[in-house]
Order: structure tokens, then sequence, then C-alpha cells
């Protein structure tokens, strides 16, 4: 029996694509292995989002050849899909697969064998208009919560980004094919889902035609039985309607948190990014959202140091922020990619000027999450236990998102309970009273 391990960079998505194909892995007799344990095979599923990501990988495959010089070496993913021949040339790699050929890996790369004559890694990879495909993927066994795939792919073409070329055209799984992976992820015990994708308020496209919608999506998966949570990972702020926004607020299931991309507080810098909407429409939805779930969490994507971005950009940017009513930043520092329109925006932003901005909304971000954390003191919120034990305590999430420790308790583990929040440590974790004095009704 061949032993297989997984690394994965990057984001949900592809944490969800890649133990679906682990799966593959073991229903074809592999035996899953950690990454250390010397495994016969490494599959690497690849980001490209930043040039770092592109580093990482290069690292991972350093590490591989260290732990098993003679192990097989195959790079999946965003970046095998932009630079397969870059990945190619890296010492140690096998072979390289697109988009459209990683769910394939197991039949084209025919028992994983070195050959001693292959200088070159073996490429896989169509043009990206090929990669119409759509695979039905989640994650399993590897968290409390379960990253749930729901679409695939992009068609907005934003100035910095490089996702559509990598992953292809917007395309949906089926509400029914969703359905259907969301009953047998309850089967397996699982109490929170994540809806995942690349634009899933897009949800509902096939093969360039619209069929369904986001909004019929959760309204058909807020009735299924056994998933305690559904939790929405990112949405746009074009997509993510008042109709969605009611709806969570009453919802049994899905919980009060939107993850929603802003990249810029600067209506100049939106434009050049090649955003869909203005800051003015950003300000209605956090508003609309606060009006009907006041505690609900709300995080935000930004960029900083994009071409084009002034002082006074990022200045509006800062400031806007400041005062708006969020809880927390995913603060990402512009680098450029090849074949984006980026490119050809002046003036470019020095490194050490995207440094200094990036740390200041890092403090920023800290202290919106801190101040989100105060409001929700002295209240009562269920938290979902995860089995991570550090000194003694264990974490978990409240519906809202906020991150609380308790005493370890092995009862506890993937289980929802009601607490009552009581102070924030010096950790920024939420400690709760005794967990058994509340009971969930």
């Amino acid at each position: 029996m061949k032993k297989v391990a997984f690394y994965t960079l990057g984001c949900k998505l592809n944490y969800s694509e890649t133990s679906t194909i682990s799966r593959m892995f073991e229903s074809k007799g592999y035996e899953k292995v950690e990454f250390n344990q010397k495994p016969d095979i490494f599959i690497v599923n690849t980001c490209s989002v930043t040039d770092n990501a592109d580093k990482k990988c290069k690292k991972i495959v350093k590490e591989a050849n260290k732990i098993n010089p003679d192990g097989y070496v195959a790079i999946i993913g965003c970046y095998a899909q932009l630079k397969p021949q870059e990945i190619a040339d890296i010492e140690g790699v096998d072979a390289v697969l697109g988009a459209a050929e990683k769910f394939q890996l197991i039949d084209l790369l025919d028992g994983f064998v070195k050959k001693s004559s292959q200088k070159t890694a073996k490429i896989y990879n169509q043009n990206i208009e090929e990669a119409i495909d759509y695979h039905t993927s989640y994650s399993l066994n590897d968290r409390t919560r379960t990253f749930l795939k729901v679409q695939d792919g992009c068609d907005y073409p934003c100035a910095y980004c490089t996702i559509p070329l990598a992953r292809g055209s917007s395309r949906s799984d089926t509400i029914e094919n969703v359905m259907k992976a969301a009953q047998e992820i309850t089967e397996s015990g699982v109490k929170e889902i994540v809806l995942t994708g690349v634009n899933i308020g897009d949800f509902g496209l096939r093969n360039g035609k619209r069929e369904e919608t986001f909004l019929d999506l959760v309204k058909a998966l807020d009735e299924v039985e056994g998933i305690e949570r559904f939790r929405i990972s990112s949405i746009e702020p074009n997509l993510l309607t008042n109709e969605i926004i009611e709806f969570v607020a009453q919802s049994k299931r899905f919980v009060p948190h939107f993850h929603i991309p802003l990249q810029s507080g600067s209506n100049k810098m939106l434009g050049l990014m090649k955003r869909r909407y203005k800051k003015e429409l950003y300000v209605d939805r956090v508003n609309k959202i606060k009006e009907l779930m006041p505690h609900c969490c709300i995080g935000v994507d930004v960029i900083v140091g994009h071409a084009g971005e002034t002082d006074e950009d990022f200045l509006e940017t800062y400031n806007f922020l400041n005062e708006l009513n969020i809880s927390y930043l995913h603060v990402f520092t512009y680098s450029e990619r090849e074949n984006t329109s980026a490119l050809l925006i002046k003036p470019v932003v020095p490194l050490q000027k995207r440094s200094e901005r990036s740390k200041m909304l890092h403090i920023l971000s800290d202290k919106k999450r801190r101040y989100f954390y105060e409001q929700q003191i002295g209240k009562k919120f269920t938290v979902l236990f995860e089995e991570d034990i550090e000194n003694g305590m264990m974490q978990g999430f409240t519906e809202n998102y906020v991150r609380v420790t308790a005493k370890y308790d092995p009862l506890l583990i993937n289980e929802t309970k009601l607490v009552s929040l009581m102070s924030i440590n010096e950790n920024m974790l939420v400690e709760v009273e005794e967990v058994e004095v509340f009971e969930v009704h």
C-alpha cells in the first residue's frame, strides 16, 4: 500500500478540494499519512494570489525532497495552472497538473512511479478556457467544521487578480448536489459547514447561464437537518443583496457573520481595481446588516499598496474603515502578478510604503476586533468547541465568530454549548463561565 501526504497552500476552497482528492486516493487503496511520515507520494495544492505563495510552494517541494528523496512530488492548484513550466523546472518535482486535470491525477500519473530517464516533470495543463467541468468538493475529518465548495471560477476581471486565469469562468454546483453533500457531511457528525468558492454570490451559473441563485441555495440549506450552523465564507458586496441579509437575520441555521471584500475605501482606487461597486454601496450593506443583526460579525478584505494608491488614497481607506462598524480586517499587501492590468497603473508604491500601510491596518484590525469583542461581554452565545487543546484549555467560536477559551473537557469537543462571555484575556480570547451551567434549548 503506497502512502500519500497532502499539503495545502491558500484558501478554504483549496482545503475543500485537497480533502476531496485525498478521499479519492483512499478509495483506491492508498494510505493517507502526515507530510513528515516519509510518504511515497507528495501532493502539494498551491495558491498564487501573492508572490509569497509561489515561494512557499518551492519551499515545500524542497522539504518533501528531504523527507523522502525517492518520493513522487506532484503539484496542483492555481500556481500549477499559471506557471506550469516554472514549477516543472523546480528540482524534485515529478508532475504538474492544471485546473482541469487535478481531479484526474490518479489516472493521469499511472501509479506515481519515478522514472530515472525522466529529466523534467510531466506537465498536464490545458488552456484555462477548457476548465469548464465542476467538481463537488468538501473537507472532512480535518477540522471541527467542514468547508463545502459550492462554486468555482470567476467572471470578474479585477485589475490585481490572477484567479480567473487560474480557475476559469464562473460555474456552480446544483442545489441538489450541494444538498446531497451537506447530508453526507451531516452523517459524519460535523456541526458546522462553511460555504466556500471563488465568488459564491455568483452561485447558479452553469454553462454561462443562470439557473439558480445564491439566495435559492441559502434557503434550501437552511432546511438541512443535523447541521447546526452554516457560515458564508466570503461574498462580494454587490452580490450580497438585502434579501440575503434579511433571510440570514431570521434563519434557523445561518450564523450572523459576513466576510465582505472591500479592497479599498477610495472610489478612485475601486475604479482602478475594476471593482464593481463604490464605497457608498459597501456602507449600505454594513448598515443593513447591523440594523437587523447588531451583534453580527463583519470581516473585511483590504489591499494596501496597490498600484496608483497615493498617501491620500490610503488615508481615505484608513479613515473609511476606522469609522465603519466592522469587526476585523484581512489585510493583503499588493504584489505584482503577471498578465494583470494593474501592471499598467502608475505610480508604483514602494515596498517599504506598502509595509508601513499594512502595519497601520493590522493595528486598526486589532482595535476593531477588541472593540467588537467588548460589545459581546456579558451576553450569552453558543460556542462550537474544537479539538485543539493547549495548556489545559480548549477553544471554539461563537455563532458571531468570537473566539473563546474554556477549561478543557473532553465531553465538549465538537459540541455546541450556550455560554456567558466574561472577559478578554491577554491572547485576545474571550473567557467564559463554567460551560456546564448553560445548556442549549
